[in-house]
């Protein structure tokens, strides 16, 4: 029998942050594609229309005001409402509901319908980054968990092409973090260290995975990653645990950092390179405390596979069963190094 190489043979992956294993099947890469393929994405004429624009009527009838930068307003249609009845108590352990508050914002990058972070300036990227900060602020005094996340792309469902992310809190700790938060929290009683501290520390010096490095900031594909160009941004230095803990060249970086990774993306396919992305931190809430095994991060999570128009299903045996992924990460991470992420396809001259 041959001996195992990575690139040909399946084998499972351990992700120590979810506890849960991913299938690797990279010989899957060498089969035809005949199941669907989606439209690319097409620049878009601004729409005079858009609600998300400066100066545009939203649909419960208010305007928004004419923003020069970063904007943000209460989700007019909210999956979390702060004042609503309490469900009764649970009348057996099978059927048990607890109560959910929480407020829901959406946020607006840019004024420019037509922009997008690779396309933003470092300066512009930097606003977008300290009203994070300042929402979360503000939102983690009242609330246990501050989601900020982002879906860019028809094919990750966002309906409207124009910059922007949403920022959900909540009175509750989410299934994610929660388990997040004990699957770090039991690294750290064992090893005395936090898991992504020693994490970012072996993957600097193996450098199979690493897309991009600065002072401050590493962007990698995960060992453990489920979707195909999944990256993650970790802490170079220091230990964050939220990121309100950041300090200003720290933000810079991160700025910059995020700047090059989305250049990559789009350099990628040739394409505006959809995703999911989020930042998860430490729990915050009246009652947060000092949590030393939690460190502070972004999570990219693309569908895109083969080409701008395949993208990964996560259906059938990843429902089912677990993540199963095609590329391996570090075949994922190469291809992601070869990118140039200076200058973005759309700025180039022949």
């Amino acid at each position: 029998m041959k001996p195992f190489k990575s690139t040909e043979h399946q084998h499972v992956r351990y992700n120590p942050l979810k506890d849960e294993w991913i299938l690797v099947s990279p010989h899957r890469c060498l089969r035809p594609w005949s199941g669907q393929t989606e439209q690319p994405a097409e620049d878009q004429t601004p729409d005079p229309d858009n609600p998300l624009r400066a100066g545009a009527i939203r649909a419960n009838g208010q305007r928004n005001p004419n923003y020069t930068s970063t904007y943000v307003f209460p989700n007019d249609f909210p999956a979390l409402l702060e004042r609503v009845p309490e469900p009764p108590k649970p009348g057996h352990p099978l059927f048990q509901t607890a109560p959910a508050k929480g407020t829901c914002r959406v946020m607006c990058f840019h004024p420019n319908s037509s922009m997008t972070i690779p396309l933003m300036t470092v300066d512009e990227i930097m606003a977008v980054i300290e009203e994070w900060i300042n929402q979360m602020k503000e939102l983690s005094r009242r609330y246990t968990w501050v989601q900020i996340f982002e879906n860019k792309g028809a094919v990750m469902g966002c309906s409207n092409p124009h910059p922007h992310c949403q920022i959900w809190a909540s009175s509750f700790l989410p299934n994610e973090p929660r388990v997040k938060d004990r699957c770090q929290k039991e690294y750290f009683e064992k090893h005395g260290k936090p898991m992504l501290v020693d994490y970012v520390e072996q993957e600097l010096q193996k450098k199979e995975r690493v897309v991009l490095q600065n002072a401050d900031w590493v962007a990698l594909v995960p060992y453990w990653a489920a979707w195909p160009y999944e990256t993650m941004i970790l802490p170079a230095r220091g230990q964050p645990q939220r990121m309100t803990d950041l300090d200003e060249e720290q933000k810079r970086n991160l700025a910059i950092i995020m700047k090059e990774l989305n250049t990559k993306y789009d350099n990628l396919f040739q394409c505006s390179f959809p995703y999911s992305m989020g930042w998860h931190g430490a729990p915050t809430g009246p009652n947060a405390v000092d949590s030393p095994h939690w460190v502070l991060h972004a999570l990219y999570l693309p569908p895109l596979l083969r080409s701008a128009t395949v993208k990964k299903f996560m259906v059938g045996y990843e429902m089912l069963a677990q993540p199963q992924r095609d590329l391996t990460p570090e075949q994922a991470a190469e291809k992601l190094r070869g990118c140039d992420h200076l200058i973005h396809y759309k700025n180039k001259t022949e």
